[in-house]
């Protein structure tokens, strides 16, 4: 698991990347570096402030990277190490980004090693193409005589979409196409995950439309083999084939064979001798509890901490291809919801699961339930530990969030001590065991878990700090041993709530396990524990290791890596330093992460030669459907949408107004004109044209309490209706009486106008026709009492329009209208009715037809409902701040009359 709360890494070579103007750095990303005379500075970005990487400035770039990590829920790092390199990384994952570091240094490129870093977390597009964007503009710099490598890795992702993520490199890419050939830039990919098939088509597609030299490898290549082809020490393998998609597997239907990751279960489940999982027992004296050796059955039954509907199918999914009686997921506990039923597929049918409010309901209505996955954030992580653990039933809390305060995790560990309750994480993915129960999010998707075998047991136990390198793991086991017995992420905090030596001898104790792997890493001495008991017997079973972070000791200075607890502080604490200490004690240690999976296979092979281990026949494992939406991010379906729209769309990191992201709305200060120009029209209209959309708002936005829709939302706003109903009230009244002469008279004269007729014309022939012209007659306002809102709109028209052929039209009817009747003028819809089709023709936006079809379907009536709406409201808390009671009309302004047969 990668981690927020590490400091800034320590970049090496002296390098100053801006320029100063008056004592302040200026940067051109929009950052200020304050330098003071023993430069010792800092980076401000915004209102976080960044300490400089053990005492030098920190460069402007790792000043960006670390302002999008602090606001992001992702993990996004940047250390520049040698600025002048040739070989780049771009590594998903804190112990990935590590382990690439290494082969790196091991492969002898620590000289031309130009960054540390890594993204993860589940970042979105747009937050991997920023990061994607500054790798590459770093990167194309300046030229090195033999060109340059990106290595773009990662391990096998558990939920981030692999696509989305590289979408976002594939932008930045092309956004650089040019600088990446000059730069003669080949770049090696390598990742797994879910949807990483979809992402590796696109990657590979880039490489072919730029020419930039891009080899893509999935999961069927070693994590870090594409360093040695990078490198130049192994041949560049040929690309195998990938799968079209993720679901590959879930779609396979036959029985037979050629099912790809074949299961065994039913063989498995014969000649295997199961341990369910026993409760901790009460130790004589008040002495601490002991802890249970098997945290996890067939029957284990779980509560997860947290509305993770994903996490909770994930694992519903995984007990049916294990072919689980029942779910292993009890119930869910959300005090923010709660107390309802959450909705989750079994298979092919639907069940319910509950979801309580509170862990007591929880624990009195499921007493069957002894583990805890715990998704609560940092800040409740610790109430909701401690509070569940106040329950004997409870012998295994998986704590998934990261960053919860060392202090916090300290009083955990305590009290899970004193009760004999096992602790995974904090800031871990969790753990799973083949064939039984898996935590959360832990193996990734469906087409991972089937791949890796995980939906039985193998005879391999594993234990790590990473989350995702757990997954590596299970990819690695999987492809060189008969597959994974059980595997624990213990996280990557400084205070991890169990630890490697408590997994190691629980695995040591399991019957069905016969080989151990470890994956430790810089940081701490518990690995030397581990030397301890293989050295005293208590270990006996085989135990490969490897310990991630060699790089560490070939860098001039110490540097921060992605887990927090990765630090070392003495010579006993290095990488290098624990897997020699492993390798005299007599476990199996290889030269380098590039060959644990050859030493596994070696063990294993050995193990199987002396009988130790006997391979089981494989049994295919249950089909499961895939779900809806799934499916359709993957493209395997297509169905007509509900809804279409082209006005907006919110899905992405910023709100999009017809194509216009919401922070150039604010900077072109369009203001509300200019908005709806967007929305309604899908148009960035002129300067002009937005501030008459404001104008006609204003001067629509009341009439006074007599008009119908005013009077309306009076009396239901004192019947004590709500703002929106008594709003709604008054809205209804709007038609061709009240208010809804703007579309009307639009219409009525562009028809007449663009039929050649003229004014007199025209008149004469409404009246032949007994129709009302729309927009003229006021009762009130006339030629000599004119409204005063409409001089002010003529005013503003006539001096910024281009063109007021219509408006020009509609007031020399009004000379013959008002020739008749002083009242006949042309009143306020009926001018901004006329003007709006003048602005929609000649404003330079809109063809005749587009112009024409918004007069059609009623778009200048919105003007007037928009502005009124600000009226009625007004009218609405004006009389519930007069505190006005229940209306009734006065009896005697009602004439009262019998039926007309009655009267006579």
């Amino acid at each position: 698991m990668h981690s927020k709360h590490c400091s800034l890494i320590l970049c090496f070579f002296p390098l100053c990347p801006v320029v100063t103007k008056n004592g302040v750095y200026v940067l051109d990303m929009a950052a200020k570096i304050d330098a003071t005379a023993d430069y010792i500075c800092k980076t401000k970005w915004g209102d976080v402030e960044f300490p400089p990487p053990f005492g030098r400035e920190a460069y402007p770039e790792e000043a960006y990277i670390a302002d999008l990590d602090a606001k992001s829920g992702a993990s996004l790092k940047l250390t520049l190490l040698n600025p002048r390199g040739r070989i780049w990384t771009m590594v998903a994952g804190g112990g990935a980004s590590v382990v690439y570091s290494d082969t790196i240094c091991d492969l002898g490129g620590v000289d031309e090693l130009a960054n540390y870093g890594e993204y993860s977390g589940a970042p979105s597009e747009q937050q991997t193409y920023d990061y994607a964007k500054t790798i590459l503009s770093l990167m194309t710099r300046e030229k090195h005589k033999d060109g340059k490598v990106l290595i773009i890795g990662g391990s096998i992702a558990n939920f981030t979409n692999v696509a989305a993520t590289f979408k976002g490199i594939v932008r930045a890419i092309r956004d650089y196409q040019v600088p990446l050939q000059e730069h003669e830039v080949t770049i090696f990919v390598r990742r797994g995950g879910p949807n990483y098939q979809e992402g590796l088509r696109v990657m590979g597609e880039v490489g072919k439309t730029t020419g930039i030299p891009i080899h893509v490898f999935g999961t069927e290549t070693h994590m870090t083999a594409i360093v040695g082809m990078a490198l130049g020490h192994r041949p560049i393998a040929n690309q195998p084939t990938a799968a079209a998609h993720t679901a590959n597997f879930l779609l396979n239907t036959s029985g037979g064979a050629s099912t790809p990751g074949s299961s065994r279960t039913a063989s498995f489940s014969e000649n295997r001798t199961r341990i369910e999982g026993s409760p901790a027992k009460m130790a004589k004296g008040g002495a601490p509890i002991a802890k249970a050796t098997t945290l996890f059955s067939k029957s284990t039954k779980s509560i997860v901490w947290g509305m993770q509907t994903r996490a909770v199918q994930g694992m519903l999914d995984f007990d049916y291809v294990c072919s689980r009686e029942e779910p292993s997921v009890a119930a869910m506990v959300y005090p923010f919801i709660g107390d309802h039923k959450q909705k989750f597929y079994w298979g092919h049918k639907e069940i319910l699961i509950p979801v309580y409010k509170n862990m007591s309901d929880a624990m009195k209505k499921h007493p069957d339930v002894d583990v805890l996955i715990n998704f609560a954030s940092l800040r409740s992580a610790m109430d909701s530990t401690m509070e569940t653990m106040q329950y004997p039933q409870i012998h295994t809390i998986a704590i998934i969030a990261e960053g919860i305060p060392e202090a916090y995790t300290r009083k955990i560990i305590k009290a899970a001590d004193d009760k004999g309750v096992t602790i995974i994480g904090p800031a871990t993915v969790g753990g799973i065991k083949p064939g039984c129960f898996k935590i959360g999010n832990t193996g990734g998707m469906l087409d991972n878990i089937l791949a890796s075998k995980l939906y039985r047991p193998g005879s391999v136990a594993y234990v790590s700090r990473s989350g995702g390198m757990s997954n590596e793991l299970n990819n690695i086991i999987s492809r060189t041993t008969d597959g994974v017995f059980e595997g624990v992420a213990i996280g990557g905090d400084r205070y991890p709530g169990s630890v490697f030596t408590d997994h190691v001898l629980r695995y040591q104790d399991t019957p069905g396990v016969e080989m151990i792997v470890m994956l430790g890493e810089i940081g701490g001495t518990e690995e030397y524990k581990i030397c301890q008991a293989i050295k005293q017997g208590r270990i006996t079973k085989p135990v490969v290791c490897w310990c991630i972070g060699t790089c560490a000791t070939m860098f001039s200075s110490e540097v921060q890596f992605g887990h927090a607890g990765a630090c070392a502080n003495q010579a006993a604490e290095t990488a290098v330093a624990k897997n020699q200490a492993l390798k005299e004690a007599g476990a199996f240690v290889p030269k380098s992460f590039d060959e644990l999976g050859e030493m596994i296979k070696f063990v294993y092979d050995d193990l199987v030669a002396k009988g130790v281990i006997q391979p089981a026949e494989e049994v295919p494992p249950p089909t499961v459907p895939m779900d809806y939406s799934w499916a359709r991010e993957l493209g395997l379906i297509r169905k007509p949408a509900s809804f279409m729209t082209s006005i907006c769309d919110e899905r992405g990191q910023e709100l999009i107004y017809a194509g216009m992201p919401i922070t150039e709305v604010f900077k072109t200060e369009m203001g509300l004109g200019g908005t709806l120009g967007l929305l309604w029209f899908q148009r960035r209209l002129p300067r002009y044209a937005c501030q008459f959309i404001e104008m006609c708002l204003m001067v629509t936005a009341d009439h006074g309490p007599a008009v119908s829709g005013a009077h309306n939302t009076i009396v239901c706003a004192r019947a004590g209706k709500d703002l929106i109903s008594s709003l709604t009230s008054g809205l209804l009244t709007i038609g061709d009486r009240f208010g809804g002469a703007l579309d009307a008279a639009a219409k009525q004269f562009s028809k007449a106008f663009d039929s050649g007729m003229l004014p007199m014309e025209f008149v004469n022939k409404m009246k032949k026709d007994g129709k009302l012209i729309m927009g003229i007659g006021h009762r009130v306002k006339s030629i000599n009492n004119p409204d005063m809102r409409v001089q002010i709109l003529k005013d503003f028209v006539k001096q910024h329009f281009t063109s007021t052929q219509l408006l020009d039209y509609a007031l020399d009817v009004e000379k013959i209208t008002t020739s008749k009747k002083p009242n006949l003028i042309l009143n306020v819809d009926g001018f901004i009715g006329v003007a709006f089709v003048d602005l929609l023709r000649t404003c330079g936006g809109f063809t005749r037809d587009e112009a024409d079809e918004f007069v059609e379907i009623g778009a200048l009536n919105g003007i007037f409902v928009l502005g009124r709406s600000m009226g009625f409201i007004g009218h609405y808390l004006d009389q519930k701040r007069l505190k006005q009671g229940l209306y009734r009309h006065p009896w005697d302004d009602i004439s009262y009359v019998l039926p007309e047969h009655m009267s006579m």
